[in-house]
């Protein structure tokens, strides 16, 4: 993609007066290659369409859901519910990629997807307004409530530094394959929620977390021995500052972007640099993606990964 297509598209996506064109495609960097993991692709970005339309794009490149979800398996598929807002607003993952996600599992062959996040907001409020649960029902999936401790049961996190152990919900637990789709935005604490942070949504305990080292604990819940086999992060609308909740339409841009990747470290590399294209957000400032990469839980190097860039 050549810098003044790159600008057009922006251009057409309505942002290009918030977005700061430094090196546009540092974010899309594909210099290496590794095949370790056996799949086309190790990262995918889209730009410039529709949620579900993007997502499609995303995971022909992929190899397709049936690489993910085989037949018979039960799968979560864990979005962002967490704010009593509507998808315009931008606090959580946009409905019709959600929905999207949940067809295709189906259509892997998956006997049962099931739908939850421990939210901030009343539950109820935030299930309705964001249109995850409708959308969620609607393409045949179970939406279940977080809202109590008996949802969630210990297990234990060896690799971890500080938080060693911790409360996740059963269905993740009791799952086969689950897969991990966070939207792109600003936070006050974590300076960014994407596919690491969205595993607070799993844990019961989230005072833990802000009492002990907010970064160090979101890299250390990522280690637990049932990784997402994909993480899809929704940055079709970004909200850009005031996050997580936000405060108007005023903190959200729409650069009608996606990103896919197996490795949780690399696609919220990728996803914060092209976050800051759009609002501050050094990568040293997410100080969770550095302790990720200690942990060994992905990398921060995309110029050694096998990228696709698509331009819709």
């Amino acid at each position: 993609m050549e810098r003044r297509e790159f600008l057009k598209a922006i251009a057409l996506a309505g942002v290009a007066a918030t977005i700061k064109i430094s090196n546009p495609l540092s974010v899309l960097a594909q210099s290496g290659q590794n095949l370790t993991t056996g799949l086309p692709y190790d990262l995918v970005a889209v730009m410039g369409g529709e949620p579900v339309e993007m997502f499609r794009r995303a995971m022909t490149e992929m190899g397709g859901m049936e690489k993910f979800v085989k037949a018979g398996q039960k799968v979560v598929v864990k979005p962002n519910i967490g704010w009593d807002k509507t998808p315009e607003l931008a606090g959580n993952t946009n409905p019709d990629l959600v929905a999207e996600i949940i067809r295709q599992c189906f259509a892997a062959g998956a006997k049962e997807v099931v739908v939850f996040d421990h939210t901030c907001d009343d539950w109820r409020k935030c299930y309705k307004n964001s249109g995850i649960e409708e959308a969620a029902e609607a393409a045949g999936a179970k939406v279940v409530p977080a809202h109590e401790e008996s949802y969630y049961r210990e297990i234990e996190l060896p690799r971890a530094k500080n938080l060693k152990k911790a409360k996740v919900h059963n269905a993740l637990l009791d799952s086969d394959v689950w897969i991990n789709v966070p939207i792109l935005k600003n936070h006050g604490g974590a300076k960014m929620t994407i596919s690491m942070k969205n595993h607070m949504g799993i844990v019961w305990d989230r005072g833990f977390f802000h009492k002990n080292d907010l970064q160090q604990c979101i890299a250390d819940i990522c280690t637990l021995e049932k990784p997402a086999v994909l993480n899809i992060v929704d940055a079709y609308r970004v909200m850009k500052t005031n996050g997580p909740r936000g405060k108007s339409a005023a903190d959200v841009v729409n650069p009608k972007g996606l990103f896919i990747s197996t490795d949780i470290v690399a696609v919220d590399t990728a996803a914060t640099k092209f976050f800051n294209q759009i609002e501050s957000m050094p990568l040293e400032v997410v100080g969770h993606l550095a302790k990720g990469e200690e942990l060994s839980i992905g990398t921060m190097d995309i110029d050694k990964l096998k990228v696709k860039r698509i331009r819709i």
